[in-house]
């Protein structure tokens, strides 16, 4: 084929395709039924493969529907160069393997085909420590405080909420030691959290004791809706 930078058209990459399941010992067809190009080889399965000039939505839908007839369905794709696309490229790889579509991509220039990614079921990997930081991001939360997504103040954590109850003890008591407030706001983290004063809350006053700043005061009074 004639040396080009890039593919005009999604029928550019027919014969490139074309060329690369036949060496494979395919029988390749272009524009069977709804599909772009139909592969047989013996008694498999068909081959189905949907050409367009980039990665898009209804590209991965024809993909999906194309998964009706077999489940060997790939979408292909003009190879482009910078990191822009090689991103883009990765992201949408992780995309087709979830939902059972293989990844092929054209380079303009000479035709060569790389099959990136090929049709199977996905099979997440579930991850222990992810599972463990969500169950202790659940416990650690009271009430449910983001009912509805959101709350007027935004989406509040554990976190804050755990900084809220030491802002109420300290507004209650006065400047207070965190083994203190740990014990009677029952906040295991409480000398940690005024120590690392995220939200601008508590200041240190002496070795181990804080006290509430204004800027507490006045978040005590933002969040005063909030069950701490």
């Amino acid at each position: 084929m004639a040396k080009q930078d890039q593919f005009s058209r999604e029928a550019d990459l027919y014969a490139p395709v074309k060329a690369y399941l036949t060496r494979q010992g395919y029988a390749v067809k272009g524009e069977v039924g709804a599909a772009d190009i139909v592969a047989t080889r013996a008694d498999e399965d068909p081959v189905i493969v949907e050409l367009k000039l980039g990665f898009s939505l209804s590209l991965f839908h024809q993909g999906i529907a194309r998964l009706t007839v077999t489940d060997l369905v790939y979408v292909a794709v003009p190879l482009k160069a910078g990191k822009p696309f090689q991103r883009a490229l990765k992201d949408n790889v992780k995309l087709a393997r979830r939902i059972g579509l293989g990844v092929m991509t054209v380079r303009p220039r000479d035709g060569h085909v790389e099959v990136h990614a090929d049709p199977a079921p996905y099979m997440p990997r579930k991850s222990k420590k992810k599972k463990t930081q969500l169950l202790r991001a659940f416990d650690r939360l009271k009430g449910d405080p983001n009912e509805g997504g959101s709350t007027r103040h935004g989406l509040v954590t554990g976190y804050r909420q755990d900084a809220l109850r030491c802002a109420r003890f300290l507004a209650v008591h006065g400047p207070s030691a965190g083994a203190k407030v740990k014990e009677w706001a029952e906040v295991p983290q409480a000398t940690t959290i005024m120590r690392n004063d995220h939200y601008g809350w508590f200041e240190k006053v002496s070795r181990g004791v804080y006290a509430l700043t204004e800027v507490g005061s006045k978040g005590l009074a933002d969040y005063g809706d909030l069950d701490a």
